[in-house]
């Protein structure tokens, strides 16, 4: 996987979460790092995917990232 940096504008710092929109449910999904980017979603570094919130109205679903789990390592990148 090739590095992606996080989508808000500004941070550098590499992505570990996807965030997705559903309009016509008014849903939020932010989940692991895709594997290729997606021109309708959103790269989001861990500070900014644990500081996501959904639009006023919508409901934000949030899957566990690999980033929260302690006993899980990253993978290295080659």
């Amino acid at each position: 996987m090739t590095f992606r940096p996080c989508s808000r504008v500004a941070c550098l710092e590499p992505s570990v979460a996807t965030l997705t929109f559903d309009y016509g449910e008014s849903l939020a999904v932010l989940g692991p790092l895709s594997i290729q980017a997606e021109p309708h979603s959103f790269d989001l570094c861990s500070r900014h995917a644990e500081r996501t919130s959904a639009p006023r109205g919508w409901h934000l679903i949030r899957h566990r990232l690999l980033a929260d789990d302690p006993d899980v390592e990253s993978p290295t990148l080659p």
